[in-house]
């Protein structure tokens, strides 16, 4: 099983790295990463969008699940069961927006192991026979930036990235002093404390990573929240033409 991780996933992501840190004039790693994090986004941007379709899905049917709780709040196996049928009437799985993040997950391992070891020591053994071999590896991006040193401004700025993300996510409040939205009065609160308590986190875990990874964090949670961005937003617009329509 590592064997073939190594082989279909590390060793592709190791070799475009340092074929794009060839390739860029003055071999700048920082670049690099840069144009490596914008090449695995399009690749992944289907599982990406995939994932926050069924969580725009999801989002829409939760006034819909409040309404069936407030009716329901006394017959929890009947609650049970027409949610589940509100799902498949809907044609939702909620557990669908976890399926293209689980996808992505050994890609992003692959990523962390490839700037791992493109960021201490080249491996002439991991590079293909067409991907030039470089006798060494400057770490100093843009004339500032040690990659293969922890950098606290660059983890910072991810855990920004952190909390814009979150902050895009659309989230449906329950009704007040409804005895059914309990339940979703804890999630709303749990959420909340998602906004804040990421950022941080990301930021406590940055400041103890190469700064070359937690540039790529920061990229990718950047990207990231554009899409959710435009993705949202046009379900907004969608909103909005329809109450003009009616």
């Amino acid at each position: 099983m590592l064997a073939l991780f190594h082989t279909i996933l590390f060793q592709p992501v190791y070799n475009l790295l340092i074929l794009l840190y060839d390739f860029i004039p003055g071999n700048d790693m920082g670049l690099a990463i840069i144009a490596l994090t914008i090449l695995l986004k399009i690749i992944l941007f289907p599982f990406n969008w995939k994932a926050l379709q069924s969580q725009k899905a999801l989002n829409e049917l939760q006034p819909k699940l409040l309404a069936l709780q407030e009716k329901y709040k006394d017959d929890k196996a009947k609650l049970a069961t027409e949610t589940m049928n509100l799902y498949k009437e809907q044609k939702v799985n909620p557990l669908s927006s976890c399926l293209p993040i689980l996808i992505q997950l050994p890609i992003l391992i692959a990523v962390y192991q490839a700037f791992r070891v493109g960021l201490t020591a080249l491996d002439p053994a991991q590079l293909y026979s067409f991907v030039p071999h470089p006798e060494s590896i400057n770490t100093i991006s843009f004339g500032i930036l040690d990659l293969s040193k922890s950098n606290v401004i660059l983890a910072f700025l991810a855990g920004g990235a952190q909390f814009l993300q979150t902050k895009l996510l659309p989230m449906v409040k329950p009704a007040k002093k409804a005895e059914a939205s309990k339940d979703e009065n804890m999630l709303a609160s749990m959420n909340k404390s998602m906004l804040y308590v990421m950022p941080i986190m990301t930021i406590f875990i940055g400041v103890s990573l190469p700064s070359g990874l937690t540039l790529y964090w920061f990229l990718t949670t950047i990207l990231t929240a554009v899409q959710q961005y435009f993705m949202f937003k046009s379900k907004k617009k969608t909103e909005v033409t329809v109450i003009e329509t009616k």
